[in-house]
């Protein structure tokens, strides 16, 4: 019995040592790391067997063509498209949109209105009628997720 109470209380010293660890450590924001300024969203996508090359078709038209004008506005970076050839089936294609800093995610009116002037309201019509006549019968957004970057300083 004495070997058995040494052994448990072994592993919660154990135990209490590892939960312990990561409050010893003391990495300083803008010291020690620093959060990157660009975020990126990425949003997972369950699009239906057969259907992946029409969800891209349809895809260039809206989603693409939108990030183009955003691009060219500069509230966005960069995009990407990915197909997922293999995992656990939840989702197979992730959007990606990287946007060059948190303020290009948030609300502008101005920001709107330059976009609406560039990219038109008839495309918006469009693509939203696109989005609820042939998206939503075709595919499942997953989550929608934001990253941000952390650098290491050496």
């Amino acid at each position: 019995m004495k070997a058995f109470t040494k052994t448990i209380l072994g592993s919660i010293a154990a135990a209490s040592l590892t939960v312990a660890s990561p409050a010893m450590a003391q990495m300083e924001v803008y010291e020690d790391y620093e959060p990157s300024e660009e975020v990126i969203e990425l949003t997972f996508v369950k699009v239906d067997e057969g259907q992946f090359e029409t969800y891209l078709e349809g895809l260039k038209s809206t989603w693409v063509a939108a990030n183009e004008i955003q691009k060219e506005l500069g509230y966005v970076s960069s995009y990407g498209i990915y197909g997922v050839p293999y995992g656990e089936n939840d989702f197979n294609m992730v959007l990606r949109v990287t946007f060059p800093n948190t303020a290009m995610i948030g609300p502008s009116k101005e920001r709107y209105m330059a976009f609406l002037e560039a990219y038109g309201k008839a495309n918006i019509d469009q693509s939203n009628t696109t989005v609820l006549e042939l998206y939503n019968n075709i595919r499942k957004i997953q989550g929608t997720y934001l990253l941000r970057g952390v650098e290491i300083s050496e």
